[in-house]
């Protein structure tokens, strides 16, 4: 069955194809806006009358007919008729972020490219530049886009399959109760991007796949919920140390020996070798061997976030209203709340202007005198680093929030020289207490802009700055590769969800499994912090 993502996309899709061949622009636009409609609706969409569909602000009759044709038949006549008409390297490329149906027309029509892999040969013989509208840095931009776009076919974000690889395991020992069977490979080692589920099991296991629901066999593949499996098998006899090998990186598993390796199961092969159980996900570079016992066991986790910090409301681009947010986050069990919405710059997200913000900070302290628990909202804002490197706001409102996260949203075209130069500008203002989401990355849709992270995160030791693992599971960034040299420098990580719902405040459990690879501790963590020592950490910039 189709989720409320699923069918707004499909309406998004529908609205570029129609403005690719040039169909009906009041059609195009009521498509478009069903999208931005639906994307966001808390309701299942499947399970709702034709009526209360149609009574969406966005969506009316038309729209919801073919929702409904959507949830009954799993197709919508209209797309599809738009979709044969349309080359499949087209509309991959309409998914490309920054290929909008204009650029995409333009491909197509004039350029008489079809596929991915012509146009980036086209980009790499110099020959888009001789159409309008291509100039040398926009070709530029095409190929590094392409090759990322091409890199990324086959993956998927760990947020999205570990769920179904549980699912898919217990499914699996059902029909096959006598088989030793385990989770491994990406997906146990909490990889941001994972290449499918992997299982390991001392027997065959395809026999039994025919009798599960949600698995399919697809030109010589299984697949289990449309997401590949992959299956290992190995002996009885050998199969703790085949899950040992399974659940390390190649340089890790390379510094235990055979006879170390023949212990028995994890504990036994590290109590072996003298060192402390590693947790998989630790398991990347050698340098985890070296940590003792106490380091292990103070690797942040999820109950140790005390705060949740970095969120949106419905004041900018958010699901929810400012004590919606507020009431979910106390009532989940947390001490304090950051309200960040975006800022004046960020037109496209609603951001605040002056007026707004005044009336949110209004808001602030009239919800706070209504907690009798202690329980506090912190007036933040995530405010946009302009091209220059400078924020979009006076000095005097700036001085008027708890907390400033500094993020960029837009030039995201740089070179490393300028986006470095960007960064320390804005980590040098007085009032950034966070660098947000370092390099604006996108897993699996949009690289980040390329960074000295060196400098950035000296910039941030020198300044006293946060620097923030933004834990959307599509972001993962900072990369948990630079974690160790921000700790080695004495540089806080805020684990933030970035949410602009109620719910998806939880994203923090996958922001923290990025931030346990990395090796970070619970005293490194900014949000650890009680609301006390938080309150010392604000006072003391």
């Amino acid at each position: 069955m189709l989720n409320n993502k699923q069918i707004a996309g499909k309406f998004d899709l529908l609205a570029k194809l129609m403005e690719l061949h040039d169909d009906n622009p009041f059609k195009i636009k009521t498509y478009a806006n069903a999208y931005l409609s639906l994307r966001k609706l808390e309701g299942n969409l499947a399970e709702m009358s034709k009526a209360e569909l149609a009574s969406i602000k966005g969506v009316g009759s038309t729209v919801a007919d073919k929702i409904k044709e959507l949830v009954e038949t799993g197709e919508m006549k209209a797309l599809e008729k738009f979709r044969e008409m349309t080359p499949e390297g087209i509309q991959q490329m309409l998914s490309i972020k920054g290929l909008g149906p204009k650029k995409v027309k333009q491909i197509w029509k004039e350029m008489e490219i079809e596929t991915i892999g012509e146009l980036l040969y086209a980009c790499n013989e110099n020959r888009l530049v001789a159409y309008s509208g291509f100039g040398p840095k926009i070709q530029a931009d095409i190929i590094e886009k392409l090759e990322y776009f091409q890199a990324s076919q086959g993956k998927f974000l760990y947020a999205h399959v570990h769920k179904q690889a549980e699912k898919c395991l217990e499914l699996i020992k059902t029909k096959q109760t006598s088989t030793k069977i385990e989770i491994c490979g990406d997906v146990r080692r909490m990889m941001p991007e994972v290449k499918g589920i992997e299982l390991l099991s001392d027997a065959a296991l395809v026999d039994i796949f025919p009798e599960i629901e949600s698995m399919e066999y697809i030109d010589d593949q299984w697949y289990f919920m449309a997401i590949p499996i992959f299956i290992y098998v190995s002996e009885s006899a050998r199969f703790d140390q085949e899950l040992f090998r399974l659940n390390c990186s190649e340089s890790f598993y390379a510094a235990f020996s055979n006879e170390e390796l023949s212990a028995g199961d994890d504990q036994m092969i590290f109590k072996n070798k003298g060192l402390p159980f590693i947790p998989a996900e630790f398991r990347e570079h050698t340098d985890a061997l070296s940590k003792n016992e106490s380091y292990i066991q103070n690797l942040i986790e999820v109950e140790d976030i005390q705060g949740i910090v970095h969120n949106h409301s419905t004041y900018s681009d958010g699901l929810h209203t400012l004590k919606e947010m507020a009431d979910y986050v106390r009532d989940s069990g947390f001490k304090y709340f950051v309200i960040s919405d975006h800022s004046k710059s960020a037109g496209y997200a609603s951001g605040l202007n002056e007026e707004s913000v005044l009336m949110q900070w209004n808001e602030i302290e009239n919800l706070n005198n209504q907690f009798a628990d202690g329980f506090k909202i912190y007036k933040g804002i995530e405010s946009d680093i302009l091209t220059d490197g400078s924020l979009d706001y006076s000095d005097d409102i700036l001085a008027g929030f708890d907390i400033v996260i500094a993020s960029v949203h837009s030039g995201l075209n740089m070179d490393e020289e300028k986006a470095t130069r960007r960064l320390i500008t804005a980590i040098e203002n007085p009032y950034t207490r966070i660098l947000g989401h370092p390099t604006g990355r996108l897993l699996l849709a949009r690289r980040g802009y390329p960074v000295d992270y060196k400098k950035v995160i000296d910039a941030c030791a020198t300044n006293n700055v946060v620097i923030e693992l933004n834990a959307n599971p599509q972001r993962l960034d900072l990369d948990w590769t630079w974690i160790p040299y921000a700790l080695d420098k004495h540089v806080k990580v805020a684990i933030n969800p970035d949410a602009h719902s109620k719910e998806s405040i939880h994203y923090i459990k996958y922001g923290v499994a990025a931030a346990r690879k990395g090796g970070l501790t619970k005293d490194m963590c900014l949000n650890t912090m009680n609301k006390e020592a938080f309150d010392q950490w604000l006072s003391r910039k």
